[in-house]
């Protein structure tokens, strides 16, 4: 790839709360010409300021070789994915995180895409179908690593102001900042290692620009703080950052999933290479997703 050409990233899950984040920094820097896939039905509200700068397929309406027969593609980034939260079909979860994934990946090398980055989990697959779907796909991409720059960025549980209210640190201020009676939680002994949503950003970027200077094989990132809290620590900082003194926090009300994991934490050694740092505490981190989801409240009222 030439160092002066200006690059073509098909990007998936764009209209997903991490995939808009990067879409607005790529579009931002105008390094990059950036290809949108989505379905009909996605809604855009993220990143329909930045839309008009880009060039969108809807995959419920093409096939997925149009986008390699009118576009160039040098980078694959795959941010597209299901949680399989609100007990989903597991059917759906290996649509979105197995199969959609394969297809583009077999695309790439029969088009002369030069790059694939995975968005990974660090949880374990024995966790649930989301984990499973994630670690079976990453066995998928390793046997493309003699064709293809793969490479894995497996994330830690990052957060940030305007994400789903399902995910759990969302769930937890939406509650708080709301003054909801009580939220129920388990013994909230897991240790966790979360990241604010500008330092994965931040990540995801360098690991973009830093892909023209690899040669074809397979390449992970872990992205975390590298610091563990407790889940009991965690949303307790969240309360006293909310200055919320009504919601009972009531751990233990709740069971432990099955299998699960107690402790985890990223090995960020590898992304540090690239210059990469968290720059985020936990406190700066979540007192800023606090104070902007209480503007985001109050434009609501």
């Amino acid at each position: 790839m030439s160092l002066n050409k200006v690059r073509t990233i098909l990007l998936t899950g764009a209209t997903g709360y991490l995939g808009s984040n990067i879409l607005k920094l790529l579009v931002k820097d105008n390094q990059y010409k950036v290809v949108v896939l989505k379905r009909t039905i996605s809604n855009i509200f993220r990143i329909k300021d930045c839309l008009h700068k880009t060039i969108v397929y809807d995959i419920d309406k093409i096939e997925i070789e149009q986008i390699f027969l009118e576009n160039k593609i040098d980078i694959i980034l795959h941010c597209a994915t299901d949680y399989g939260r609100k007990n989903v079909n597991p059917l759906q979860i290996i649509d979105a995180n197995l199969n959609l994934p394969v297809k583009l990946l077999e695309m790439g090398r029969t088009n002369g895409v030069k790059c694939f980055i995975n968005t990974d989990t660090i949880l374990d697959k024995r966790i649930n179908h989301y984990s499973l779907s994630k670690k079976q796909f990453k066995e998928w991409l390793l046997s493309y690593k003699n064709n293809l720059i793969c490479i894995n960025v497996a994330l830690e549980h990052f957060y940030g102001p305007g994400d789903d209210k399902t995910k759990f640190v969302s769930h937890v201020v939406d509650g708080l900042i709301n003054q909801i009676d009580k939220i129920d939680f388990t013994k909230g002994e897991q240790k966790r290692d979360f990241v604010y949503i500008d330092d994965v950003v931040d990540a995801f970027i360098k690991i973009i620009n830093h892909s023209i200077t690899l040669e074809n094989g397979f390449y992970e990132f872990q992205i975390g703080s590298e610091k563990v809290v407790t889940i009991k620590e965690f949303v307790s900082i969240i309360k006293n950052i909310s200055g919320n003194i009504k919601t009972v926090l009531d751990f233990g009300a709740l069971p432990y999933r099955e299998n699960e994991v107690m402790e985890c934490v990223a090995d960020t050694a590898e992304i540090k290479k690239l210059g990469w740092i968290s720059k985020y505490s936990l406190q700066d981190g979540l007192s800023k997703m606090i104070e902007q989801e209480l503007i985001l409240l109050n434009k609501k009222i």
